[in-house]
């Protein structure tokens, strides 16, 4: 059984997790506006990213018999300067959700909750992939950002990037 006391830090994270893929809606809806769709996916991609990591702390609460209760999500920001704005925000973000996951990770071991600090070690090493990715994608774009045609080969890489579903498999590696 989940302590209380992590049981409500868990089900702050589930809000944590939906707010960030509303926030990275909002910053695809930016890009959407300044026609920069290969921007505007892969944030697409990152809220269904989030959304996914959700679900996987839900799920876990729902196996351990803990009581799940849903907060409200706050409405992000919806107007941004620029695109390096934006990207800064997503690095600033992500360094604010490592630090949220790694409370957690230091709650579980502090309470000697084996089982939920193998369940988040997939979040701690899933943060160094997210920090990374938002940290090269704020680099590429200070690199080129007067540079169009720079912006817009970002903007074709940024569209190839594809979706993969978490699935139980590769969360728990």
């Amino acid at each position: 059984m989940v302590s209380e006391r992590l049981r409500a830090k868990l089900n702050e994270q589930i809000q944590k997790e939906f707010y960030s893929a509303y926030l990275y809606l909002s910053m695809e809806a930016y890009f959407l506006s300044q026609n920069l769709d290969g921007f505007a996916n892969w944030f697409h991609i990152q809220a269904q990213e989030e959304r996914d990591h959700a679900m996987l702390i839900f799920d876990y609460l729902n196996r351990v018999g803990a009581k799940i209760e849903l907060g409200a999500i706050e409405a992000p920001p919806t107007d941004f300067a620029s695109p390096e704005e934006v990207l800064q925000k997503t690095v600033e973000h992500e360094r604010l959700v490592t630090r949220s996951i790694y409370d957690l990770f230091d709650l579980a071991s502090e309470e000697k909750d084996h089982k939920t600090v193998m369940f988040l070690q997939w979040f701690v090493n899933e943060q160094v992939e997210e920090e990374e990715n938002a940290e090269k994608n704020l680099a590429s774009f200070r690199f080129v950002k007067d540079d169009p045609k720079g912006i817009l080969l970002l903007d074709r890489e940024m569209a190839a990037r594809v979706y993969t579903p978490i699935t139980s498999t590769n969360s728990q590696q």
